[in-house]
C-alpha cells in the first residue's frame, strides 16, 4: 500500500506558476513509476506527464511540453510537477498516482495502469 498526498495548488494569473508536489509513504518509493493527471469540470482525466522509477525517463503530454516539468526526489519519496507560462485552461484539480513495476526505465501514460492515487490539489489560473 502506497500513501500519496498532493500539495501546491492554488489560484494563479495566466502566465504564473504554480510547483505541485506529490508526497508518498508506505513503500519503497522508487518501485514505482510516477505520473501527474489532470482532470477539469466535465471533462474525462487526462494524462499531464509522467517519470520513470529513477527519474532518468520523463514524457510529457503535448499540451504542457515546454511549460511543465515532473522531476522526482527519491530520498524524499516526492514527485513535483513544474507548472510555468500557466493558461487559463490548465485548471483542473492535479492527481499524483503511482504505479509498481520492475522495469526502470518505463513510463506508464495510461490512468488504468496505475495502482495507487491521491487525493488531488487544485489549480485555478484566472485570465
Amino acid at each position: 500500500q502506497v500513501q500519496l498526498v498532493e500539495s501546491g495548488g492554488g489560484l494563479v494569473q495566466a502566465g504564473g506558476s504554480l510547483r505541485l508536489s506529490c508526497a508518498a509513504s508506505g513503500r519503497t518509493f522508487s518501485n514505482y513509476a510516477m505520473g501527474w493527471f489532470r482532470q477539469a469540470p466535465g471533462k474525462e482525466r487526462e494524462f499531464v506527464a509522467g517519470i520513470s522509477r529513477s527519474g532518468g525517463i520523463t514524457i510529457s503530454a503535448d499540451s504542457v511540453k515546454g511549460r511543465f516539468t515532473i522531476s522526482r526526489d527519491n530520498a524524499k519519496n516526492t514527485v513535483f510537477l513544474q507548472m510555468n507560462s500557466l493558461k487559463p485552461e490548465d485548471t483542473a484539480v492535479y492527481y499524483c498516482a503511482a504505479k509498481i513495476t520492475y522495469w526502470s526505465g518505463n513510463v506508464y501514460q495510461n490512468s488504468n495502469e496505475y495502482d495507487y492515487w491521491g487525493q488531488g490539489t487544485q489549480a485555478t489560473v484566472s485570465s
